[in-house]
């Protein structure tokens, strides 16, 4: 469903609900537990709007362990069996191996988005990350 990254996406919070609301008319009948889902948790989901744009997109981007786990059930998915479990073990380690590589890259902004975030987190981040 793109219709929901016009929801997290939005610049607003007011364009997000206007959004939702699109959503829910569109597809509210096919698939009424996830535009209920995103209804009825609307006050949590929508509290990243508190934050400036450059924050927001580090929120809805990070899917560190989800895309994690889709690279080992793409390669594992393959595999017909494994002789025990340090042979799944092996494989699983040279997956991450080649994985974590990404996780390295820096951060665009990240000059911009720690100062807007020391606002938020102060007492969080004194003397930690710069």
């Amino acid at each position: 469903m793109n219709d929901l990254k016009l929801i997290y996406k939005a610049p607003t919070k007011k364009a997000a609900e206007d959004a939702l609301m699109e959503l829910e008319k569109k597809w509210g009948q096919k698939y009424p537990m996830v535009v209920n889902s995103w209804i009825n948790n609307w006050s949590e989901l929508s509290a990243y709007f508190e934050y400036s744009e450059p924050i927001r997109r580090i929120i809805y981007t990070t899917n560190t362990v989800e895309g994690f786990n889709r690279q080992v059930r793409k390669i594992t998915k393959s595999k017909g069996g494994f002789s025990n479990d340090d042979a799944l073990f092996k494989l699983v380690f040279l997956i991450y191996r080649d994985i974590s590589k990404k996780w390295e890259k820096s951060i665009s902004n990240w000059a911009e988005i720690i100062s807007q975030l020391s606002i938020h987190f102060q007492e969080r981040l004194d003397g930690k990350v710069r």
